[in-house]
């Protein structure tokens, strides 16, 4: 029995092991930047649909016209000839990704292109976003961080920008790879971008039917709408007004698609750009990119080519009019492009009037790659890792490893199937992972013991007499780690280095604690948590003799000191000899824990565990790395400590106060000592509400010490409260 439950909780392990990669921002890079490539590349390239066109601004059309190498230079009569000659060749919407926001140098050509795009009547012009990220922090209650983002398009020039039908932008994510776009930008008020104003734009003779299907669904929402759209009708504000309805209503397109199911005067063609909308106004705001191949794979015409288009050429097309590079060298002129999956091995990549076309066009044919459910992901995570992880303990090694590579065949096979059929794109990477890393802990845990494996600070009888004898009840004190900065590292490093760098990292942390008689209890993610388990009285001798003598608790606090120090001195050689550092923060505290156990782990629970973390926390506000509790220095002479203050920690009634442990008392410098003294002095004015006095100190220090983080923390306070001082004292 203890073998199968050995069996099934590797196999749970593994499992969970998959869902906590597939949710992590590694796991996303992972799957977008090596899985949804190969999915592409094993799919190749494929038919775009006829109704996107794109004229390329390039160097053919620039030579053949005489013009300036580079496009933006080009007089803008001429893109108000190229207007005339899409609208006569029947183009449905034309989108022009330049920028018209500046006047040119002859102000008579800014009328004719305006002109050009009135006669139109379907033009759409590109805008940009400009955007602004702004962070306050407040340290009155702690520390807690709000951050504002605001994006907002800028103004074209009036003559050209208000003569458009719609305007528009279209921001593409700043990464190695495109594989995203945004249909509403949250940030700029639920923006529209191009993608959705075009397709709203190319259904607008479908108005009416939408909107009736929208009265037969919900018949006091469809009075909000106009009842038919004309020349005088604002499309954005049109296209926010749905937006905000369906966001408001999420049955309603469900609604809407029974009644667009039963509706028997619409042509199937009608119906399928109806369910394009639905879907697009119902969905969310984060679309990914059914790329068609590389670049130009979208049908492309050559700027000179396309103002000599006859009539009719291009009749209800949807053409996009941007820069196009050829060649790279074209691309380096233009500079308007973006890495994806399909880009040439020579670097020529897909530019972005292209990749603006791509999104529509998935739009329009409503195929964009869909990601399956978080629900369906995290159950073929998990029990594709159970089954591998239960399989490589029952089976040989021989037969575990045809096993694993056959799995990863057969569900490579599936995925492919998957996507290339229904473009729902299923994780690849992260169940290859899973196969090689159960792999890999069968050869471990067939080589070593579990015993062995998990070492001395595991499991031992001790924590058993704690758990049957006192009921799980014990004092002691409590150390916790924390790594600065690891989210931001572990979204950076290859997941096999990050693994690397933390197992060594791991032997170094236990080494200290296990030197000074601590347990290290539990070491999830970069936290750790270690404890030190004070030894009971006699009891005899603490029922008659305590009057006499109070019990005391140096030895533990002593011990947990030395550790602290120690792992500190530790650490800092790792970071010498590995990159990237890890800088560590750690905290004390003293009191009573609980200690229970399940499914054969040992859990360490209480305020005291609670306070710790806080305290550890609160090295990232002082910037110290050793912090500690008044219930752990008292009963100490052996260590210089710096006092700091009382601090109300997040989720305590009751303020604590806090020191920092600096070094062994014996080992303490002449700068170390004086920093302690003339601390002490500014602190003592503070909490007086000295201000000025306080802040001479601090000055004082900074000239020896620049970068002290407590220093910095309350000379910042003072020179808050001299200008407005605090209510409370």
């Amino acid at each position: 029995m203890g073998r199968w439950l050995k069996y099934f909780f590797l196999g749970i392990f593994t499992g969970l092991l998959g869902v906590t990669l597939y949710l992590s921002p590694v796991g996303l890079w992972l799957e977008e930047r090596f899985g949804l490539n190969a999915l592409f590349l094993l799919r190749g390239p494929i038919q775009a649909p006829d109704e996107v066109v794109v004229v390329a601004l390039d160097q053919q059309s620039a030579a053949q016209l005489k013009l300036h190498v580079k496009p933006r230079l080009w007089p803008r009569s001429i893109h108000a000839r190229l207007i005339d000659r899409l609208a006569a060749a029947g183009a449905n919407t034309i989108i022009f990704d330049l920028i018209f926001d500046t006047p040119s140098d002859i102000p008579e050509q800014d009328e004719e292109l305006a002109n050009a795009i009135k006669r139109a009547g379907n033009v759409l012009l590109v805008e940009r976003l400009d955007y602004q990220d702004s962070a306050l922090l407040n340290q009155l209650d702690g520390v807690t961080y709000q951050e504002f983002i605001q994006e907002g398009a800028t103004q074209l020039l009036p003559i050209i920008g208000e003569a458009a039908k719609a305007r528009a932008p279209f921001t593409l994510p700043k990464a190695e790879r495109v594989h995203h776009y945004w249909t509403f930008k949250s940030h700029a008020g639920d923006i529209a971008t191009v993608p959705v104003v075009v397709l709203q734009l190319y259904a607008a003779a479908l108005y009416e039917d939408f909107a009736r299907l929208l009265s037969s669904a919900e018949p006091e929402l469809a009075t909000q709408l106009p009842a038919r759209i004309n020349e005088e009708t604002d499309i954005e504000d049109l296209i926010l007004t749905l937006r905000n309805l369906f966001a408001g209503n999420p049955r309603l397109a469900i609604q809407m698609k029974e009644g667009l199911d039963r509706d028997r005067h619409l042509k199937p063609e009608e119906k399928k750009l109806l369910r394009s909308l639905l879907d697009l106004y119902a969905g969310d705001q984060t679309r990914y990119l059914n790329f068609y191949g590389p670049p130009r794979s979208i049908k492309t015409i050559s700027y000179d080519q396309a103002l000599q288009l006859e009539k009719g050429a291009l009749k209800n097309k949807v053409v996009f009019v941007g820069f196009s590079g050829a060649t790279q060298f074209e691309q380096e002129i233009v500079r308007d492009d973006y890495p994806t999956v399909f880009s040439n091995p020579d670097g020529l990549y897909i530019s972005g009037v292209e990749i603006a076309a791509t999104a529509f066009a998935n739009l329009l044919e409503n195929k964009p790659v869909r990601p399956l459910s978080l629900a369906g992901n995290l159950s073929i995570l998990f029990l594709l890792g159970f089954a591998i992880g239960m399989a490589t303990q029952i089976l040989s090694t021989r037969k575990t490893i045809v096993l694993s590579l056959s799995v990863v065949l057969i569900y490579t096979f599936i995925a492919y199937s998957f996507f290339k059929n229904t473009l729902i794109w299923l994780p690849v990477i992260i169940p290859a992972l899973l196969v090689l890393v159960a792999l890999m802990l069968a050869w471990v845990l067939k080589i070593l013991k579990l015993e062995g494996f998990i070492g001395k600070s595991g499991p031992a009888r001790e924590l058993d007499q704690i758990i049957e004898g006192r009921a799980g009840k014990f004092s002691g004190a409590c150390l916790t780690t924390d790594i600065a900065g690891y989210t931001t590292l572990s979204e950076t490093m290859n997941p096999s280095d990050l693994e690397k760098l933390m197992t060594n990292y791991r032997t170094v942390l236990r080494d200290p604690i296990d030197q000074h008689h601590g347990r290290v209890m539990d070491t999830t993610g970069d936290s750790s948590l270690s404890i030190w388990i004070k030894k009971p009285e006699n009891p005899i001798t603490q029922k008659f003799f305590n009057w006499i003598k109070k019990p005391s608790n140096s030895a533990e606090k002593l011990n947990v000191c030395k550790a602290a120090l120690d792992l500190s001195t530790a650490i800092e050689r790792f970071n010498k000899l590995h990159t990237p550092p890890l800088p560590t923060r750690i905290g004390l505290h003293f009191g009573d824990m609980s200690l229970n156990k399940s499914d054969g782990t040992y859990r360490v629970t209480g305020d005291v565990v609670n306070t710790a973390n806080r305290i550890q926390n609160a090295n990232k506000i002082l910037k110290t790395r050793i912090l500690l509790s008044s219930d752990v220095i008292e009963e100490l002479d052996d260590f210089l400590v710096r006092p700091l203050g009382s601090f109300q920690l997040p989720g305590r009634i009751q303020s604590v106060a806090l020191f920092e442990l600096i070094a062994y008392r014996q080992s303490a410098s002449k700068q170390q000592l004086w920093l302690c003294e003339i601390f002490a002095k500014a602190l003592n004015a503070y909490q007086l509400k000295q201000w000025a006095e306080a802040s001479q100190y601090f000055y004082d220090i900074l000239r020896e010490f620049p970068s002290d983080g407590p220093t910095h923390h309350f000379l910042s306070l003072c020179s808050k409260y001299q200008m407005n001082p605090p209510r409370n004292p």
